[in-house]
């Protein structure tokens, strides 16, 4: 079958074959989750009309994944919901599954593969995906295929670990331009016609059986929660203050784009000009695309990809894409930064996240000044409540528990801080994958790895010594507001707006 999804996306997970004589091809979305601007369902809508099959989207939420909490699930929720409108006009058929207890949901996807022709999935190396990914290709007797869509670049594409943002920047340079011309389809469900999903839940349809045993997801649990207080998961950590989905992500994106992004070069590191993108939550979520958001800058800047100067030295961070400095700002941040984190994962795993991955440099150093005395140290529990004896970092602390986000650039200073003031740098990396893992709403991603292990070394390069940090860069509240303005952060997250 010709397919316009980049081979470099595409994985076979097991070699089972298609099996053309079954009801409808199966697309099982566990990370990328929209219905637009994804090449996973470029590739299964593609199937459906090589094989002419009805297309059905299986959107499951299990409630036993690590750290799995009403803030985790609501934002899911909301995209859902999203997900539910947009499709009842086409000729699809989304099936929102929320499992109500732990293991409710298993042998779902098993009883849905074995009406499917085909099934096609995202292609997620990090969290627990690549150990749910490895058993349904083991136990799926139809072709399973993965497909990465997760970056401008493809995931597998470099061949090399890279210790620095600059040497990534660097590959980048050389191969990301061909990639620039391999977009996902915006609407690929409204392009062409698709074989119609009507009767697949009928009374005699093939998904009968299977809806009755694993219950879709009601509009109320969807659209208001009403219900989710039977779903058995952690009412520990409270729902955000803003909604998940690909809706709100537009919205979020259009505001940044018309609102931020002329002052984001300058100001993006000021908590008090608030100016970043805040875009994160929803390309953990597979709400929003980097293809979309790419697509939509270069719009705005009335880029063509003949506007890349080659004659930039490779590895610069401004000058290259050839636009204006916000947003060549902007775009390191959502290429460079982000995607240096998947690479990691790509090539070592869950390794990423353990101490003894760390440059040896960095490792070094910080055990040659583990043992130095330390003015204020603390617990999980005290750096969880925001009680230490910093007002700044007990701001961004407020911040993360409250948000599910903190500022960037007070991100950098809450992870130097707990360094700081941990009984030992292996305490410091478990407790700040604890909190950011439990709290923020884009926690458990390859970005999240990569900002926190950076705190300790990864993808930086070695400064004058200092106490505690060794040759590992240093960050401290009283130089942070001596470079930036906080005094309306701390109003809004300090001790008295508690």
């Amino acid at each position: 079958m010709a397919s316009t999804v980049p081979p470099l996306r595409l994985r076979a997970l097991n070699r089972a074959p298609i099996r053309g004589d079954r009801s409808y091809v199966l697309y099982w979305m566990i990370g990328q989750r929209r219905i637009a601007w994804n090449f996973a369902l470029d590739r299964a809508v593609e199937r459906a009309r090589a094989l002419r099959r009805p297309l059905v989207i299986l959107e499951a939420l299990r409630c036993d994944y690590p750290w799995a909490s009403l803030r985790h699930h609501r934002f899911a929720l909301d995209g859902m919901r999203d997900h539910r409108k947009a499709c009842a006009g086409l000729p699809v058929f989304h099936y929102p599954y929320v499992e109500p207890s732990p293991g409710a949901g298993r042998g779902l996807l098993e009883a849905l593969a074995h009406g499917a022709a085909a099934v096609v999935t995202d292609d997620m190396p990090f969290f627990f995906f690549p150990r749910m990914l490895e058993a349904a290709a083991r136990k799926l007797d139809v072709r399973l295929e993965a497909v990465d869509s997760h970056g401008l670049l493809p995931l597998r594409q470099p061949d090399r670990d890279f210790i620095t943002a600059y040497s990534f920047r660097i590959h980048l340079h050389k191969h990301l331009l061909l990639h620039l011309g391999e977009m996902p389809r915006p609407t690929p469900m409204e392009e062409g016609s698709l074989p119609s999903a009507v009767g697949l839940g009928a009374e005699d349809g093939p998904l009968r059986e299977i809806l009755r045993r694993w219950r879709p997801a009601s509009d109320d649990l969807l659209s208001a929660g009403a219900g989710l207080e039977e779903v058995a998961v952690s009412r520990a950590v409270a729902p955000v203050p803003f909604s998940g989905g690909p809706a709100a992500a537009r919205r979020r994106l259009r505001h940044f784009l018309e609102q931020k992004l002329s002052r984001y070069d300058a100001e993006r590191n000021d908590p008090d000009a608030d100016v970043g993108s805040r875009l994160s939550p929803y390309l953990h979520w597979g709400h929003l695309s980097a293809h979309e958001i790419f697509q939509r800058l270069a719009e705005q800047e009335d880029w063509t990809p003949n506007r890349v100067d080659e004659s930039v030295p490779k590895g610069r961070r401004e000058g290259w894409w050839g636009m204006s400095p916000p947003s060549e700002a902007f775009l390191d941040e959502l290429v460079t930064w982000r995607e240096i984190g998947f690479n990691a994962w790509v090539r070592h795993g869950e390794a990423v996240e353990h101490y003894d991955s760390l440059p040896a440099w960095a490792r070094e150093t910080l055990a040659d000044h583990e043992d130095d005395p330390r003015a204020h140290c603390y617990d999980l529990r005290a750096f969880d409540d925001a009680e230490t004896h910093d007002p700044l970092w007990n701001a961004a602390q407020r911040e993360l528990r409250t948000e599910g986000t903190i500022h960037n650039y007070l991100r950098m200073l809450w992870g130097k801080k707990i360094l700081e003031w941990s009984v030992t740098p292996r305490d410091a990396l478990e407790i700040m994958l604890e909190l950011n893992n439990r709290y923020a709403v884009d926690g458990r991603d390859p970005n999240s790895t990569s900002g926190i292990t950076w705190v300790l070394g990864r993808y930086d390069r070695g400064w004058p010594e200092r106490d505690i940090y060794g040759k590992v860069r240093s960050m401290s509240s009283r130089s942070t507001r001596r470079k930036v303005s906080v005094a309306r952060y701390l109003e809004r997250f300090g001790e008295s707006s508690s």
